[in-house]
This record gives structure tokens, C-alpha cells and sequence, in this order.
């Protein structure tokens, strides 16, 4: 019960990393799923509706429900920490974020066992997207009513992830300890910082475009229905103006990662600090300003695709930067070559591998050769998972101690290393010459004879070695909860804030408010010879938020109205967003002051001291 309750941002912060592993792996398994199918020419496995339906919960489910909440796992377990902060600054809301995600993925897998998933591909795209069916499990056009579970489960954890957006935005302007300073902000917590800004800027944009959506499809609106006065066109803008800051959404909170890691385990301050920091917040602004990219071919004419080509080119200047200041600050330095650090060092060259072929695609010429081939799935691949998935994995043995109070295995995590880093390149470099021999990407099969029978049989073999990677790792995970909590407080020497505290974290974070003094606050203090951090105010009374039952329980009425409206039964829908303002209403009627840690109860042998 205490799990369905909390409010404690370190719990959160596990619930949605459980929760994005599962769908990481439900993905996982559709990707395999799309290789076995495409092991061979002439394959009749998984065809047609059966294939969009894989392909489109794929994309969809990685990019949103496994991405994302492990982006925001670490927002949660760290952020506070490295801000020396004692909690969010919207604990309640903290906790309905993740549950009206938890709800949106759960609502929309459900659709595999309630007729069919989605099919219309992961973007989404008018008018694929808007074709209805005529009943429940009939289909008309390779369209089946999965979409509808598209539109409401997107829905309903977009609005959890806006006001995660929202509320570290406002945590990390406000809760900073005394003496940090924007330019003395830890990367991590800079990047978390741009990525909620994009978040809540760009998560708008497919909030309105969801809802004409779902006006098209449960109400019989018009928005994408060119017969009747639409624009199919309106789709991709919206669509993308989403979109493409969601890459930097995703991609940041890696570069931060990276940043932490080299940094720690090169022993060395992280080179060019202020120009990563200008660099993170001109790649997020620049983010928001090449949608177009994505729509070259749909007829926006010559000066709007230069325009946009020359934005896009753009982006690699400040890439450059902090490409190479992470090499700077590896150069010279003690490097250990721990688990997490390999998976660092090997995200650098092979984000820069997906970077050049973003380049390449930023040419609106050459876009028309590439686009919808098979060069741009291993494009955006290497930019995911290349960057993203292995910036995640990274975090993932670097930061495990402080979140679980345990040390994932050395030997154990090597061999995940080497098995999924092979795997994934084993997977994604034969589909640059499989786009360069013209395979169009979506396509359930090929014939023989064309050349591409090597090519889509080593991608196959490779995702099934990451596939093995990932089981390593699931064992390692196992393997260490065995083990008693026995990890240090800093068992890495790290260089911020969260290393100054136990691992894993007291649930009031810091007994003292710790006093910042300069850039790397904890590493700071061990050069000046203190064991411990300078705290900022005397030892007193510690304010903690209550638990409440009422995040899970708006979720569950929003999760009932989805399935009411896709139904079309609206006396559900009608009770699931009664249940919801009920809820709400309680939550404002409740007047709810938290609790209190005494100063005697705090856990004096422990260091809840700053």
C-alpha cells in the first residue's frame, strides 16, 4: 500500500523506472518480433495488419512508456539531490504524473487482448489515423479500432508527463541550496532543467493535436479530413512542433548523464562547464526550430525546406561542443573503466556515428533520396538507442547505489555491455546500405534476389543479442537484490551532491541544508579537507508531505472514462471522470499540513547530515 500511496520523489522515481523497464521490455519484444519476420525474404509470420500493429506499438511504446519514464526516473531519484533540496516541489502532483502515465501505457497495451493494437504507425499520421471501423474487431482499410486506444492512452500520459514537466521546472528554480547558482548547477540537473522546459512547450502541441484527433474519430469532427474542409498536412505539423523537441527531450538527460560520468570516473572537472551549459540550452532552443526536417517531402516548397535544412545543419555546432568537451575532459584524465563508464565512453562515438547521418538527412535533396528507406530507421535508431538507451544504461550502474543502496555486478555488467553494444551495431549498420540499396522502411517482406538477405539476417542476429544483453542485465538486477544494502555513501568519489548523503537516500534527503560553494559542491569539500558537506542552517524539524491514495485513484477514473469513450459508452466515460472530479474535489477540500521528522528522530549514525 505504501508503494500506491507515496509521494516521496526517490519512490516515484523507482515506480517509474519499474514501470518503463517492463514496457522497455514489451518493446524489446515487438522489435524482436519485427526482425524474426524480416529475417528472411517471402516470410509470412507477422503480415500486414499484424506487422503495423508491431511496428506501431514499438515506436510508440519505447518512445513513450519506456524512454521517457526511465528520463524521468532519474529526475526524480537525482535531481533533488544534486539540488540539495529535501523533496519536489509538488509532491502530490509528482505522484499523479506517474500514475496518469502508468495508466495511458496500460490503457493502450490492453488493446492487444481487446481486439487489436493500433496500427496507423507511431506518428500517427492523417488520415491513416482517422479511418474508422464499423464495429468492434471489424476492420476497414487496414484500420483497426486499436487507434482509438492510441489517442486516449497518449492522452492521458501526456497530461502525467506535462505536469512532471511543470513541476521540476519550478523545483529546480526555486528549491536550489543556498549558493548553487545556475553556473554552479550539476549537468544532469541542467539538462532535467531544459528538458522540462521542453516538455512543457512542446507536450501542448500533441495534447491539441490528440484531441482533434479523437474529435475526429469518437465525435465525427472534420480537423483531418480533407473532404470536408481538413488538412491532412495540419497532422504532421502538429505532430512534429511535438515531435522534434521530443528527440532533445529524450537525448538531454543523456548528454547530462555522460557529463556526470566522464566527469566522475576521468577524476577530473568536466571541461568547458559554461560552454555545455550554453550548448544544452542552444540545442534546446534549436530543438523547437526544425519540425520541418521531418517534412521535406510533403510539398512546403524550396525556401521553407533551406530554411529549415540550414536550422537542422545548425544543431551539429553545439553537438561539436560538447562531443568534444567530453573527450577534453577524458584526455589526461584517471580513467576508470567501470561498467558505467564503458557505456559512456561508447555512447560518444556512436551518438556521433547518428549525428553525421543526421546531417545527411538535413539536405533537403538528399531527404528525398532517403526518405522512408531504411537508412533513416538506422538513423534514428542510432541516435535512440546508440545515444539515449545507452546514456540510460550508463545512469542505470552509476546511479543504482544511491537509488537501491546496492552495487550492480562489474563482471555481469560487462558482459551486458559487450553483448548489447555489439548487438545494437550488429543491428543498425546494415540498415544504412539496406536504405542506400532502396529497402522503404514499414514494409513486412521483400523478395529475393535483391541483395538484401545478408544485410536484414545480421540485423536480426544483432537484436537478438541485445536481446541477450538485456536478459544479463535483468540478471544482474536479481543477482543484487540478493545482496544486503551495503553500498556507500560515495563509492565512486563522486564529484555532486547526492554522493554526500547515504545510499540509499534518508526519505527527508538532507538532515542540513548543505551550503553550495562553488561548482561541484561535494568534490569541493574534499579539496578543502571536510569530510562533509557545510550545512547552511542548524539541525531542526524536517516538514514531510503526507501520503495520499488520491493520485492513484484520479488515474484510475481517467483510465475508466478512456475505455468509456473508446466504447462509446458514455455513461463510463461519464462515471470515470466523476470518480476523477471527486477526487479532485477531496484534494481541495482536505487541508492537508504534512508532517513532521523531529530532530531526535532523525538517523544521527546515517549522515542524514549534509
Amino acid at each position: 500500500m505504501d508503494w500506491l500511496t507515496t509521494v516521496d520523489h526517490k519512490k516515484i522515481g523507482i515506480l517509474y523506472l519499474l514501470a518503463g523497464g517492463f514496457f522497455f521490455l514489451v518493446g524489446g519484444l515487438e522489435a524482436i518480433l519485427i526482425r524474426i519476420q524480416l529475417a528472411f525474404p517471402d516470410q509470412h509470420i507477422f503480415i500486414g495488419d499484424s506487422f503495423n500493429q508491431l511496428t506501431t506499438m514499438h515506436g510508440t511504446t519505447m518512445i513513450f512508456f519506456a524512454a521517457m519514464p526511465v528520463i524521468f526516473a532519474f529526475m526524480n531519484a537525482i535531481v533533488p539531490l544534486q539540488i540539495g533540496a529535501r523533496d519536489v516541489a509538488f509532491p502530490f502532483v509528482n505522484s499523479l504524473g506517474f500514475w496518469l502515465f502508468f495508466a495511458g501505457g496500460i490503457l493502450m497495451n490492453t488493446s492487444w487482448f481487446l481486439g487489436g493494437a493500433p496500427d496507423a504507425g507511431w506518428t500517427g499520421y492523417a488520415p491513416l489515423s482517422t479511418i474508422l471501423d464499423t464495429g468492434w474487431g471489424q476492420t476497414i482499410e487496414n484500420n483497426l479500432q486499436g487507434t482509438d486506444f492510441y489517442v486516449l492512452g497518449l492522452q492521458i500520459a501526456g497530461i502525467g508527463t506535462l505536469i512532471g514537466g511543470i513541476n521540476f521546472l519550478v523545483t529546480i528554480i526555486n528549491m536550489r541550496a543556498p549558493g548553487l547558482t545556475y553556473m554552479r548547477l550539476p549537468m544532469f540537473t541542467w539538462t532535467a532543467f531544459i528538458t522540462s522546459g521542453l516538455i512543457v512547450l512542446a507536450f501542448p502541441a500533441i495534447t491539441v493535436a490528440l484531441v482533434e484527433l479523437m474529435f475526429d474519430r469518437v465525435f465525427g469532427g472534420a480537423f483531418f479530413d480533407a473532404a470536408r474542409g481538413g488538412n491532412n498536412v495540419l497532422w504532421e505539423h502538429l505532430f512534429w512542433i511535438f515531435g522534434h523537441p521530443e528527440v532533445y527531450i529524450l537525448i538531454l538527460p543523456a548528454f547530462g548523464i555522460i557529463s556526470e560520468i566522464v566527469s566522475t570516473f576521468s577524476k577530473k572537472r568536466l571541461f568547458g562547464y559554461s560552454s555545455m551549459v550554453f550548448a544544452t540550452v542552444l540545442i534546446g532552443f534549436l530543438g523547437f526550430m526544425v519540425w520541418v526536417h521531418h517534412m521535406f517531402t510533403a510539398g512546403l516548397g524550396p525556401v521553407a525546406n533551406s530554411i529549415f535544412a540550414i536550422a537542422t545543419m545548425a544543431i551539429a555546432v553545439p553537438t561539436g561542443v560538447k562531443i568534444f568537451n567530453w573527450l577534453f575532459t577524458l584526455w589526461g584524465g584517471q580513467i576508470r573503466f567501470t561498467t558505467a563508464n564503458i557505456f559512456a565512453t561508447a555512447f560518444i562515438p556512436t551518438f556521433v556515428m547518428g549525428g553525421t547521418t543526421g546531417v545527411m538527412l538535413a539536405i533537403p535533396a538528399a531527404d528525398f533520396q532517403y526518405h522512408d528507406t531504411y537508412f533513416v530507421v538506422a538513423h534514428f535508431h542510432y541516435v535512440i538507442v546508440g545515444g539515449l538507451v545507452l546514456g540510460l544504461f550508463a545512469g542505470l550502474y552509476y546511479w543504482w547505489p544511491k537509488m537501491f543502496g546496492r552495487m550492480l555486478g562489474e563482471g555481469l555488467g560487462k558482459l551486458h555491455f559487450w553483448l548489447f553494444f555489439i548487438g545494437f551495431h550488429l543491428t543498425f549498420f546494415p540498415q544504412h546500405f539496406l536504405g542506400l540499396m532502396g529497402m522503404p522502411r514499414r514494409v513486412f517482406t521483400y523478395q529475393p534476389g535483391h541483395d538484401l538477405e545478408v544485410g536484414n539476417l545480421v540485423s536480426t542476429v544483432g537484436a537478438f543479442l541485445m536481446g541477450i544483453g538485456t536478459l544479463v542485465f535483468l540478471i544482474n538486477i536479481i543477482a543484487t537484490q540478493r545482496k544486503p544494502k551495503t553500498a556507500l555513501a560515495d563509492p565512486w568519489d563522486g564529484r555532486t551532491l547526492e554522493w554526500a548523503i547515504p545510499s540509499p537516500a534518508p526519505e527527508y534527503n538532507f538532515k542540513q541544508t548543505p551550503l553550495v560553494r562553488g561548482l561541484d559542491a561535494l568534490w569541493k569539500e574534499k579539496m578543502a579537507g571536510n569530510k562533509e558537506m557545510t550545512p547552511a542552517e542548524p539541525v531542526g524539524s524536517i516538514h514531510m508531505p503526507s501520503a495520499s491514495i488520491l493520485p492513484l485513484v484520479m488515474s484510475v477514473g481517467l483510465f475508466i472514462a478512456g475505455f468509456g469513450f473508446m466504447y462509446k459508452n458514455y455513461y463510463v466515460a461519464a462515471a470515470g471522470i466523476i470518480v476523477t472530479f471527486i477526487a479532485m474535489f477531496l484534494r481541495s477540500v482536505y487541508d492537508d499540513h504534512g508532517w513532521h521528522i523531529e530532530p531526535e528522530e532523525l538517523e544521527d549514525d546515517k549522515g542524514g547530515r549534509a
